[in-house]
Formats: structure tokens, C-alpha cells, sequence
């Protein structure tokens, strides 16, 4: 018996999805002034989502992942499955994000990657974030949106971003 894979596709090939019913593929890239509009990138016939961020921690920590996580940003802690628990961590929840603080026990910050966080009130989560100490970069160079990075309790890179109105 032999199962067929995907198709190879070659580098040079652009992918092209099939659309859904109602929802045409773009015809090329979508800016970031569209995306900040709410225009779809692309539609798979794969019904594509995020559920949740991972990002790392140091063991031991999940205290002070919570202080911050739980404390600072405001979210909730999830019971994570009893098979996973044993490994530590925290995972957390908010409105429409969730966020799992894995334990790695060579653990490095991750100062370049990062979540971008959509956010309803920025200016109200710099301001939380300052009045904790937490530092606020500002960044304009993301055109159709307002942004900040901060450092999570570990030095991990978050974005925080909003689409830009007017």
C-alpha cells in the first residue's frame, strides 16, 4: 500500500492555496497597511490558527513567571494536563491569547524572537507595564501600527502592537 505526499513544490514556485468558497487568495503579498485593516493574507483549505506561544523559562521559575505573567499582565493561570505538569512551566490566558512558559533547563532569553501581542489598549498596558518597572521601547517603524517591545521576567523579547487609526 502506498500513500501519496504533498506535491514538491519547487523554490521558485509561489504557493498558492486553494481559496475557500468565499475567499478569494490574494493575488500577491498583502501589505502590512492592509494586515493593520484586517484584509486576509491567505485562505488554506487547512483552516490555519494560532492556539498558543511558547516561550521559554529557566527551572524553578514558574513563581516568578506567575509574578509577572499572572501579576503584572493580568492573565490567568491554566491547569496545564497532569501528563504535562510534571515538566513545570506555566501556562497562562487572556482574551484571545495564551501563552505556555516551558522549562529549558540551558536556558537562553530569547532576545530576538518574540510573540507580537495584539493589544486593545496599548498606551493603558505601557503605562501598567512602567508603573512595574518593566521598560517600554517604543517602535514606529512598523508602518499601519503603534507599537512597544518589553522584556518579559526572563529578558524574553514581547511585542505588543495595535493597529493604527485615522
Amino acid at each position: 500500500m502506498t500513500t501519496e505526499g504533498p506535491r514538491a513544490v519547487s523554490p521558485s514556485e509561489p504557493l498558492r492555496p486553494e481559496p475557500l468558497p468565499s475567499q478569494p487568495v490574494p493575488s500577491g503579498p498583502v501589505s502590512s497597511a492592509e494586515s493593520a485593516a484586517g484584509a486576509v493574507a491567505a485562505a488554506t483549505a487547512f483552516g490555519l490558527g494560532l492556539h498558543h506561544v511558547q516561550l521559554a523559562s529557566p527551572p524553578g521559575e514558574e513563581e516568578v513567571c506567575r509574578g509577572f505573567y499572572v501579576g503584572v499582565l493580568g492573565m490567568t493561570e491554566v491547569d496545564k494536563p497532569p501528563e504535562l505538569a510534571a515538566r513545570g512551566g506555566l501556562w497562562v490566558r487572556a482574551d484571545a491569547l495564551e501563552i505556555h512558559l516551558g522549562v529549558e533547563q540551558d536556558f537562553r532569553p530569547a532576545l530576538k524572537a518574540h510573540p507580537g501581542i495584539l493589544v486593545a489598549d496599548l498606551d493603558a498596558l505601557a503605562e501598567r507595564l512602567t508603573a512595574h518597572g518593566v521598560a517600554v521601547t517604543w517602535d514606529d517603524a512598523f508602518p499601519g501600527y503603534r507599537r512597544f517591545y518589553a522584556a518579559d521576567c526572563h529578558r524574553n523579547r514581547l511585542e505588543f502592537l495595535t493597529p493604527r487609526t485615522g
